[in-house]
């Protein structure tokens, strides 16, 4: 979602890491090693070795992320990913932060709709260490007034930053999902309401905590240069003794099938041209529809020879970039509930939303007639080029990331290497039954942002 932490690099040695990250099979497609285990408190471990370069991933992430947050508590889960750093039990304030700096690494945290994760990136001798810190900091947070009060003020003024006084703040990765969901859990303001922050007390802040960032709701993964018995030891030397905890049952986050186009306009004054996003919601995740869908991204919006930039931008010249895809906060993979295939551009005042949502219309229509093997063979060599970027994306953190989110998902981080052979059985019949489902009109919701706040017909969601 952002960078909030992010220090300096480790040099050449990343780069190498960069160099190899999987081994290529037989038939030629990827293997990822993968071990995975859980120990007796419930946490979820995966080791993928590499040992290209000496250098190490260490991810950690929590089954809790903005979508499932208590309904008077909006913006609870990210507030969290600010304060774990502001100190544990044997780390005094922001020492976590220096504790990374000093052995020459890097470090990240981030908040996403089901998860909330953590990472570091280090020297490979420096893993013991690591391991230690995290454990600290899941065995018990330095959770204090003082650590919540400047937290909360750090997280309003992100907001007032990224949303409120930024031109097309919060769009439409934030605007987006309160119109197309219906479901509060998926529509609610993920940033947070500014009330909910500030009547936020520490019995709350204490609460929360120890039900979402225990080890039977965590994944870890290391991903790198390391000796699997040793970093085993070492994992159960720290973690193992974290009790688990009895975790709330999950609410249901389910959406009712859309039965009604809808559009919306949003005014912003702060915006100097007009921008329309146009989101379809998606099938239930690992479908075969599911993967259809990730297809037609790459046929409709990925790349420049991608059919709508094509229309818009080559053809019409309404707009200078088509940006779309499935989860704007990450990947179609890091997820794990309804989400939205999505696409959106900015245009001039004198292209009318009416010719652009014409000429968008256009291309789905050809796309209707039927897609052929020969656009399912394109589509899928452009999305294994684009798994092999996300895998060995920041230093291998690509990695982690879909062993993090397959295990605390799927209790299969193994799933890593099904995705290719997942794409490959995608038939034109199947693709053409997912285009009649999912990419009808009244599966859609259209979204338009009204520059210098001209318009009547104003929504005020954010």
């Amino acid at each position: 979602m952002k960078i909030k932490i992010q220090v300096f690099l480790l040099g050449l040695l990343f780069l190498l890491s960069c160099s190899k990250i999987a081994k290529e099979n037989e038939s030629g497609s990827f293997k990822v090693p993968v071990d995975y285990y859980t120990l007796e408190n419930g946490l979820k471990v995966i080791l993928s070795q590499d040992k290209t370069a000496p250098t190490i991933v260490i991810a950690v992430y929590y089954n809790i992320g903005f979508r499932i947050e208590p309904k008077d508590r909006t913006g609870f889960a990210h507030l969290f990913e600010h304060m774990m750093f502001q100190g544990s039990r044997n780390l005094g304030k922001m020492e976590f932060v220096k504790l990374i700096q000093q052995n020459g690494g890097v470090l990240n945290g981030s908040t996403r709709f089901d998860f909330t994760n953590y990472f570091e990136i280090v020297p490979s001798h420096k893993l013991e260490t690591i391991l230690w810190a995290e454990a600290d900091r899941m065995k018990g947070l330095a959770i204090t007034q003082d650590n919540l009060a400047n937290q909360q003020g750090v997280v309003k003024n992100e907001v007032k930053v990224n949303v409120l006084n930024k031109p097309y703040g919060g769009f439409p990765w934030l605007d987006m999902p309160q119109y197309a969901n219906e479901n509060w859990y998926n529509a609610h303001n993920f940033y947070g309401d500014l009330e909910d922050l500030d009547s936020a007390n520490l019995e709350d802040v204490q609460s929360f905590f120890s039900t979402y960032y225990s080890p039977n709701n965590a994944a870890l993964s290391i991903v790198g240069d390391f000796e699997t018995e040793e970093a085993k030891e070492w994992i159960n030397k720290y973690f193992g003794g974290i009790p688990s905890v009895d975790l709330p049952k999950r609410p249901d986050i389910s959406e009712p099938r859309q039965e009604i186009e809808k559009k919306f306009t949003k005014d912003d004054s702060l915006a100097t041209k007009p921008a329309t996003a146009v989101a379809y919601k998606m099938p239930e995740r690992n479908t075969p529809e599911y993967y259809a869908m990730g297809l037609l991204d790459q046929i409709l919006v990925q790349g420049n020879n991608s059919l709508l930039t094509q229309k818009l931008v080559k053809e019409n010249g309404y707009t200078s970039n088509v940006n779309g895809g499935i989860n704007y906060l990450g990947n179609m993979f890091n997820y794990n509930g309804p989400m939205v295939w999505m696409f959106n551009c900015t245009y001039d005042a004198t292209t009318s939303e009416d010719s652009l949502i014409y000429s968008i219309d256009q291309v789905l229509a050809e796309v209707e007639k039927g897609v052929n093997q020969e656009m399912i063979d394109n589509a899928i060599v452009k999305i294994r080029s684009e798994l092999y970027d996300d895998l060995g994306n920041y230093f291998g953190m690509g990695r982690a990331d879909l062993l993090c989110s397959f295990a605390l998902f799927d209790n299969d981080p193994a799933r890593i290497n099904q995705i290719e052979k997942e794409f490959k059985q995608i038939t034109p019949k199947i693709m053409n039954k997912t285009v009649k489902e999912f990419l009808r009109k009244s599966n859609r919701t259209i979204l338009t942002v009204n520059p210098l706040g001209s318009s009547q017909v104003s929504s005020t969601k954010l």
